[in-house]
């Protein structure tokens, strides 16, 4: 439904009467905020001591989640109720990784789900008893980013049977760079896309097939399953389906997963699936004030809406976290990325700002500077990992030294009489630690950006789930083919003029 007005009004003025105070005043006048602004979720520890509210303003904010039912808002999520009006369809991504509604239709989805484990489970082990040593998948956006982010997390030297690799990008250079290292003899593939119509996997796919020899050990992975076996010719058997109430970016707990379960193992896939799910339990169950995903929904909301910030970071201290980064931006931004509420009538309050980010201490290096000296303010969130499998303590306690440093550094800031020696901080950020790097921190991890992605659809009244704004694009470059060609003439005078460069110099 769609929200009311006055009450981004009331953060305004909140946000207003807060802005001549300091987050280390915030912190001194009151005294148990550091207890009270800190949540823990089985190996998640988050604290939001540093956002800059005080208990006035975060009352506010809870006022809002409750006037939105937050609560019941989760509760049709879970239960498969049309949380996606636009395309007339549920949002189950919960239901593939656990069984938490007595609903028909959620565990009619759970049910579907485990079948499908069991197939995965099936065909890994084939392909562990053939000479298979690399797997390449073929995907872009949510069929890539998803899996590939927990591949490289939990990958690590070997945990799993196989070396998978990643071709997303419809630049042929992409695929040249990954075949090129690897014996056709030895490799299998995974196309996964969920029409079977993308452009990117479609060419991609044919190079990898014709790399191949055939597609006798290629797999597929989509919702369209007799579309993707009519297209290369690849047996039944070995296409797994995926489902219209899953969307893409949330859709690494399905059969979208096959190249994570390859590369970690089917044991270690199921613990992510586990610690989504316990996420998943507490999102469902706790009330708005300690729900994690909840209050880091309220946090965004508060920055964009009452502090007016445009912009929010999200530094990993953790390299293996390093796709993170790129995993939210499509998360939060294709999700939240709407300027219409789901009736059809204009939002009524800025919505999403522009997400990035990347590794700490790296960017330490590189984009820092303007976070604690640059005009604008960005908010930011912190992910570090209290124990790591690496066996140099010393480095691993540098990398915790540094997280600690930069959050405190960008909140508090430092005054000198030499103005370029200046830091006003006022930086707000949220710092989450996990106990470790294993399966299921980061499935509780994924699952809580997802589950704060759809509080603050909810507070904003718009539809998380479609993404109809990567279409005019994709159209418009389809119609664009035959103008490179020169079989047609673009309409567009500044196209018109670049394809006659691109003529010329070609």
């Amino acid at each position: 439904m769609p929200v009311a007005a006055p009450g981004f009004e009331q953060l305004r003025s909140h946000a207003a009467r807060l802005a001549g105070t300091s987050i280390a005043g915030l912190l001194k006048d009151e005294p148990g905020r550091v207890q009270a602004q800190a949540l823990q979720v089985g190996p998640l520890y988050a604290t939001f001591a540093r956002q800059r509210w005080d208990a006035q303003a975060w009352a506010a904010l809870l006022e809002l989640g409750r006037g939105c039912d937050l609560g019941g808002a989760f509760r049709r999520l879970f239960d498969g109720d049309t949380v996606n009006p636009t395309e007339g369809r549920a949002a189950l991504h919960t239901a593939l990784r656990g069984d938490l509604s007595s609903s028909p239709v959620a565990r009619q989805a759970f049910a579907t789900a485990a079948a499908v484990q069991l197939r995965m489970r099936a065909l890994i082990q084939a392909l562990e008893a053939s000479e298979v040593t690399d797997i390449v998948s073929v995907g872009i956006g949510g069929s890539d980013l998803g899996p590939r982010l927990v591949a490289d997390a939990l990958g690590g030297p070997r945990p799993g049977r196989f070396r998978v690799h990643f071709i997303s990008n419809v630049d042929g250079a992409a695929a040249q760079r990954v075949l090129g290292s690897l014996d056709p003899e030895r490799t299998a593939a995974i196309f996964i896309s969920k029409t079977f119509g993308t452009q990117e996997t479609l060419l991609n796919g044919a190079i990898v097939r014709d790399w191949l020899g055939g597609s006798g050990r290629i797999h597929a992975v989509s919702a369209n399953p007799g579309r993707a076996a009519a297209s290369f010719d690849i047996a039944a058997e070995r296409v797994l389906p995926m489902w219209d109430w899953v969307g893409g970016r949330y859709s690494l707990w399905s059969a979208v997963g096959f190249p994570i379960a390859l590369a970690i193992g089917m044991d270690r896939f199921e613990q992510l699936l586990a610690g989504a799910a316990q996420m998943d339990a507490h999102v469902l169950g706790a009330p708005l004030e300690s729900n994690l995903a909840v209050r880091h929904g309220l946090a965004a909301v508060w920055n964009r809406n009452g502090l007016g910030l445009a912009s929010q970071a999200v530094l990993a201290y953790d390299q293996r976290l390093a796709l993170l980064p790129a995993y939210l931006q499509q998360l939060v931004m294709e999700s939240l990325g709407k300027g219409v509420q789901c009736d059809g009538s204009a939002v009524v309050a800025d919505t999403v700002p522009v997400w990035w980010g990347g590794a700490g201490t790296d960017v330490q290096h590189s984009f820092f500077q303007a976070l604690h000296q640059g005009t604008g303010i960005v908010p930011l969130d912190f992910v570090g990992t209290v124990s790591s499998d690496a066996p140099y303590a010393e480095n691993h306690q540098a990398l915790l030294s540094n997280l600690l440093a930069q959050s405190e550094a960008l909140a508090n800031g430092q005054r000198s009489d030499d103005p370029h020696r200046s830091y006003a901080g006022g930086r707000p950020s949220t710092l989450i630690l996990l106990d470790a790097l294993t399966p299921e921190a980061l499935g509780g991890l994924i699952a809580m950006y997802e589950h704060s992605v759809y509080a603050q659809s909810v507070l904003w009244g718009i539809n998380a789930f479609d993404q109809f704004g990567v279409e005019l694009g994709k159209q418009l470059a389809n119609g664009l083919l035959p103008a490179l060609k020169g079989e047609t003439e673009a309409k567009d005078p500044v196209t018109r003029a670049l394809l006659a460069e691109i003529a010329a110099r070609g």
